[in-house]
């Protein structure tokens, strides 16, 4: 298989982000864990879906080697009922508690 240099494959982490009250969940999908959930926290922009709903703890994550991977990962996840994404967090994470803190300080709890 021929990959040209602009579509190297990188490594990707899939992520679930949830309000204080957990009962609101985003989804997304990165190359750079850290530096998307600070973007999520800062808030550029104040229309965006983390921003409206206050979704900025981190409360699940998956590591992919590659990219591809991890956004064909989002989309599954994206069609599945709220339900099986809440057991699938606490699979991993049964309270619920925000990671970043952990996470950034390269403490990971799963890869």
């Amino acid at each position: 298989m021929f990959i040209t240099s602009d579509l190297k494959l990188k490594h990707g982490w899939v992520y679930i982000l949830s309000n204080k009250h957990r009962n609101v969940l985003y989804i997304g999908v990165t190359n750079d864990l850290v530096r998307r959930i600070e973007e999520h926290r800062i808030g550029k922009d104040k229309k965006c879906f983390t921003s409206r709903y206050n979704c900025f703890d981190l409360v699940y994550y998956e590591h992919f080697g590659r990219i591809d991977e991890a956004i064909a990962r989002e989309k599954r996840l994206k069609e599945w009922k709220r339900e099986w994404k809440l057991n699938l967090i606490k699979k991993k994470n049964e309270e619920l508690k925000d990671l970043f803190e952990e996470f950034s300080e390269g403490k990971y709890l799963w890869k």
